[in-house]
């Protein structure tokens, strides 16, 4: 069966993370994606374990189910054979500083004079119309201006970067939400249109969520920050012989927390009466759940409290997840066969459409790869895929 955006068409501008996931997600979802590459190819195309050079584990985990055009865009004839290209196509999502899409002549207008239905996403650090819109960023600025890095200051002393791409993945996730949006529109109205997804103000959208707090109110009737995620406790639990995640967050959890770990005397204690009183006791909580998870064995706890209503589960390292029992059973790692790059893992989508299910339809593509079919689906002649091959306006591998 077809995915929920099976007929759509997708050119994709985009390189490193944030662009190209985004593109991954729509194209599981079943839309049709051509990745479009500069002569030197996608940065994450060297980042990372290799077999061969150019198909790094980075590029492969975020380009499956794409076809592949190399296009130098600064030659003019190869500008003229990615409009020609756009003619067919539903979105054009870019990843560039507006003012070098204006540099290259591949504003929305350029786009909407060949396509007049097209919808145009551009997803970059800064909105284009603040005093940061001519800046450029990547996932570290993102998170030291948005408000990530100085949690960790808040919680460990000193200002960190989480360890994971956040400002890239939220926002490529906006961005594959903020195209449907579009698309559902223009099914409606059947009006394009041009949208804008910035880091900067979806990180900020994104922290503020619950650290708002206290500025909630105008003038505001308390700090930012969402107390009980700034306790420096606030983390898995020692075991005897490994580690847990528990939290008996509501009054019912901690009651039967209380009961079944053999801590009555903690129902009596004022500082945890309620949900409230927890919060706003919250390194005592997190210091008594630890003292009390400090006694037995992670697989004790999991059968104390496995049938319960209270969150208990174990934690794992990059490595166990390869073989958690529940990710195994719900078959969400997929072993495939790459043309070139043999056997890989993958994640499969996360989502479950009952009846248009997402799935893998193509490999990762080689630089290039599909240059040469795709420009003749446009109707480029081959003169000008031969003069294109000849200036390395394109490429096309053996």
């Amino acid at each position: 069966m077809a995915g929920p955006l099976d007929g759509i068409k997708i050119l994709e501008l985009t390189s490193v993370v944030l662009g190209p996931w985004a593109c991954q997600i729509l194209a599981d979802m079943g839309a049709e994606v051509i990745k479009v590459e500069p002569p030197r190819g996608d940065s994450n195309r060297t980042l990372g374990a290799y077999r061969n050079p150019g198909m790094a584990a980075l590029y492969l985990t975020c380009n499956r189910n794409k076809r592949d055009i190399v296009l130098d865009l600064k030659q003019p004839a190869a500008r003229d054979a990615l409009l020609a290209i756009a003619e067919d196509v539903d979105v054009v999502i870019h990843n560039n500083r507006p003012q070098v899409m204006t540099k290259l002549g591949l504003t929305y207008k350029d786009f909407k004079s060949v396509n007049e239905r097209i919808i145009y996403c551009g997803t970059y650090g800064y909105g284009k119309d603040g005093p940061y819109g001519a800046k450029g960023a990547l996932d570290d600025s993102i998170q030291a201006v948005g408000g990530v890095a100085v949690l960790n200051e808040m919680v460990l002393g000193e200002p960190r970067y989480l360890p994971t791409v956040i400002g890239d993945k939220t926002t490529a996730m906006a961005v594959a939400y903020a195209v449907n949006a579009a698309l559902f529109h223009r099914e409606r109205s059947g009006e394009g249109q041009e949208i804008e997804v910035p880091m900067f103000e979806h990180m900020v959208y994104f922290v503020m969520a619950e650290h708002l707090w206290g500025m909630t109110f105008e003038p505001p009737i308390g700090t930012p920050g969402y107390k009980r995620l700034m306790s420096y406790h606030r983390k898995p639990y020692k075991t005897v012989d490994g580690y847990i995640a528990i939290l008996p967050y509501m009054d019912s959890h901690w009651e039967v927390f209380c009961r079944k770990s053999g801590r009555e005397e903690l129902l009596d204690d004022p500082r945890f009466t309620t949900l409230a009183d927890r919060v706003k006791n919250i390194d005592d909580t997190y210091q008594e759940t630890a003292k009390t998870m400090a006694t037995k064995t992670t697989g004790e706890w999991i059968e104390i409290f496995g049938d319960t209503s209270v969150p208990t589960i174990v934690m794992n390292t990059l490595e166990s997840l390869k073989d958690d029992p529940h990710l195994n059973d719900v078959d969400f790692w997929q072993e495939v066969e790459h043309p070139t790059e043999g056997k890989i893992r993958m994640t499969r989508f996360p989502v479950n459409f009952s009846a248009t299910p997402a799935d893998v339809r193509r490999h990762a593509p080689r630089l290039g790869e599909h240059s040469v079919e795709i420009l003749r689906e446009a109707g480029v002649g081959e003169d000008e895929i031969d003069a294109l091959l000849q200036s390395r306006g394109t490429i096309q591998p053996d």
